[in-house]
C-alpha cells in the first residue's frame, strides 16, 4: 500500500459524490443587497441601480420612467432576486458546513482532537467560514451577495474556499502520518501494514461518512440544481429589459456560462 492510495482515498472522503455530476456556470458581476423592499446592485460599495417595491427603477440617481412592458420585465427581475438570494445565502452557508464538518470528522478520525495538528486544521477552516461570511452576508431583513461569489456554485464553495481547506489539509498533513507512526524505509513490512490499516479505516469511515451526509448532500443537490436553473432564467428576464431599457445597457448584473464582461461605469 503506497501514501499516493491514502491521498485518493482521503480524498474521495472529502468529497461529496452526489454533486460530482452537476455542472453550473452561473455568477454575479456585480454586489446585490436585497431587502423586503429594495433591491440595490453595488460596485465598490457604490449604488449603480436600485429597484424599488418591484417597480421603481433609479440608475445612477436618476428616475426611469418604464412602459407596461418594461414594468413587467423589472418586477419578474425584482421579484425573482429578492426570492432566490436568501435562499443562496443558506445554500452557501449549510454547504460550507457540511464540507467543513466532513473534513473534520474525517481528521478527527484519524488522530484525535488531542493532536497539535488538529488545531492547524480547525484555523485554517475557520478562515475558509470567515471567507464565506463576508461574500453571503444576512443581518436583519437585510441579504447581500458579493461579485463572484457564485463561482463553483456546483461544488458550494468558491476557488479561494478551496484553497484554504486544501491549505488546512496541508498543514496536517504531519498529524496523519503520526497515526500510522511515521514514514519508514522502503520494504518495511510493519510499514505496509500501517499503511494498510490506514486505508481500511479510511474506507470504513468513508462508509459512515455517505451514511450520515449522503441524505443532506442529496438535498443540497436538488436546492443547488434549483437555484442554477432559477439564476439563468432572471438571465434572461435581465438581457430583455436591458434590451429595452437603454440606462442599464451597461450593466450586466448575472452572467451564465463562464463569461464575465466589463462594464462601463
Amino acid at each position: 500500500m503506497c501514501m499516493l492510495r491514502i491521498v485518493v482515498v482521503l480524498a474521495g472522503l472529502l468529497s461529496l459524490p452526489s454533486l460530482a455530476d452537476f455542472n453550473c456556470e452561473v455568477d454575479l458581476q456585480q454586489g446585490l443587497l436585497v431587502n423586503d423592499t429594495q433591491i440595490r446592485v453595488l460596485h465598490h460599495g457604490l449604488t449603480l441601480y436600485q429597484i424599488n417595491h418591484d417597480q421603481q427603477l433609479i440608475v445612477q440617481g436618476q428616475w426611469i420612467e418604464l412602459n407596461p412592458e418594461q414594468s413587467q420585465l423589472l418586477q419578474e427581475l425584482s421579484s425573482g432576486i429578492r426570492y432566490s438570494v436568501p435562499k443562496m445565502i443558506l445554500l452557501a452557508t449549510e454547504g460550507v458546513d457540511l464540507a467543513i464538518a466532513t473534513i473534520e470528522h474525517v481528521y478527527l478520525g484519524l488522530v484525535g482532537e488531542e493532536h497539535a495538528s488538529y488545531k492547524r486544521l480547525q484555523s485554517a477552516l475557520e478562515r475558509a467560514k470567515d471567507k464565506v461570511r463576508m461574500k453571503f452576508i444576512h443581518a436583519g431583513d437585510q441579504f447581500f451577495i458579493g461579485p463572484r461569489s457564485l463561482e463553483n456554485v456546483d461544488e458550494l464553495v468558491d476557488s479561494a474556499l478551496e484553497e484554504e481547506i486544501e491549505h488546512a489539509i496541508n498543514t496536517s498533513i504531519g498529524g496523519i502520518l503520526s497515526a500510522i507512526g511515521g514514514l519508514a524505509t522502503d520494504g518495511d513490512v510493519s510499514f505496509e501494514k500501517r499503511m494498510e490499516n490506514l486505508s481500511q479505516k479510511l474506507e470504513t469511515m468513508g462508509a459512515e461518512i455517505e451514511r450520515q451526509v449522503g441524505p443532506q448532500a442529496q438535498t443540497l443537490r436538488k436546492k443547488a440544481v434549483w437555484f442554477c436553473e432559477k439564476i439563468k432564467r432572471l438571465d434572461i428576464i435581465e438581457e430583455k429589459l436591458k434590451q429595452q431599457v437603454p440606462a442599464l445597457q451597461p450593466y450586466d448584473v448575472i452572467v451564465t456560462g463562464g463569461t464575465y464582461k466589463h462594464e462601463k461605469h
